[in-house]
């Protein structure tokens, strides 16, 4: 993330410097689910205590921050997501995808959950609880990494080239891999791309074997990540990944169509 500094800002065509203040220090925020410290705002962003403090106050007072009265440190709130879901797109998604996600999570007898891309990170539109005692949930507002999930790297690759490029070159945990593993890593979207699944142990949760399949068309730029976190280290409990990807694909399918939309393999 490219954070301008104050003469930078103020040398841009219509530059709003109390604006791009205030983006700025929303889009940090959002880098990192751990809150952040006043001082530490203040020294990533290049500006003093004082204006990032009026800043925060406002923010704070228009609800998309709140502030930890234990730690003191600020956190974004879900004021944004909330907005996100009043947007006639996201609200149209998660209108088609209600239905078809319930009698997913009924049907496989596991949760279920949608993302989307978003700022750069995987952000958690919804979920749909498995009936089951033992279940995984995942937070609706959460954010995760684009790199380290499986609902990530299948929205990965599903982008243009150019785009997951640019995508990737600002990505901490991609710059943080080592030249080979980023090659592999690219590989490993090819693969997906081809395939059109995105299969992968859980690199959060122990016994988790995650299986992701693309919502909407990428032509259409509508698509999300719609992913069951399989719970494989239960006794008695089997599962069976080419079913539960029939399932997914089925599921899938019938969002895409409730959106108007025509479903397209990512790799096609």
């Amino acid at each position: 993330m490219k954070l301008l500094g104050v003469a930078e800002a103020e040398a841009r065509p219509y530059a709003v410097p109390a604006l791009e203040k205030g983006l700025d220090v929303l889009e940090l925020l959002a880098s990192q689910d751990a809150g952040r410290s006043l001082a530490e705002l203040a020294r990533r962003l290049g500006r003093s205590p004082s204006e990032i403090f009026r800043t925060l106050v406002c923010l704070e007072r228009r609800g998309y921050v709140a502030r930890d009265e234990g730690s003191g440190l600020y956190r974004l709130s879900l004021r944004i997501f909330e907005l996100a879901r009043t947007h006639t797109p996201v609200r149209a998604l998660l209108r088609s995808a209600e239905r078809p996600m319930q009698d997913l999570a009924e049907t496989v007898r596991e949760s279920c959950h949608l993302s989307v891309l978003s700022g750069g990170g995987l952000l958690v539109l919804a979920q749909a609880e498995g009936p089951s005692a033992r279940r995984l949930s995942i937070e609706v507002g959460s954010r995760h990494s684009v790199v380290h999930s499986a609902s990530g790297r299948l929205l990965l690759a599903a982008l243009e080239s150019a785009a997951r490029d640019r995508l990737l070159a600002r990505d901490a945990d991609f710059r943080r891999l080592g030249a080979g593993e980023r090659k592999r890593f690219l590989g490993r979207l090819v693969r997906i791309r081809r395939l059109g699944v995105s299969v992968a142990v859980s690199e959060t949760t122990m016994g988790v074997r995650d299986v992701a399949v693309l919502v909407g068309n990428p032509r259409a730029d509508v698509t999300a990540a719609l992913c069951v976190p399989a719970l494989t280290g239960i006794r008695g409990r089997r599962v069976s990944i080419p079913a539960l990807r029939a399932a997914l694909d089925r599921c899938a399918e019938a969002i895409t169509r409730a959106l108007g939309l025509t479903p397209k393999e990512i790799g096609r």
